[in-house]
């Protein structure tokens, strides 16, 4: 539940969107990035899609992760 997945998309260093597992939504921070946002949140697939990633990276991985340290 604490664990939260980011993916962010740049373009010539600038930040213009962004999937946050715990908005379970995309952000944008450019005039496009905002378009691309909105169009995305509204497919149901790309959601599921970005949050099936937070499974198969963070959560497989926090076992690995806590053993470490």
């Amino acid at each position: 539940k604490d664990i939260q997945y980011i993916r962010s998309y740049y373009y010539n260093k600038l930040e213009f969107i962004r999937f946050d597992s715990n908005l379970r939504k995309f952000v944008g921070y450019t005039e496009l990035g905002v378009k691309n946002a909105e169009q995305w949140n509204k497919d149901p697939s790309q959601i599921a899609g970005e949050m099936a990633q937070r499974e198969a990276v963070c959560l497989n991985n926090i076992g690995i992760d806590y053993q470490v340290a």
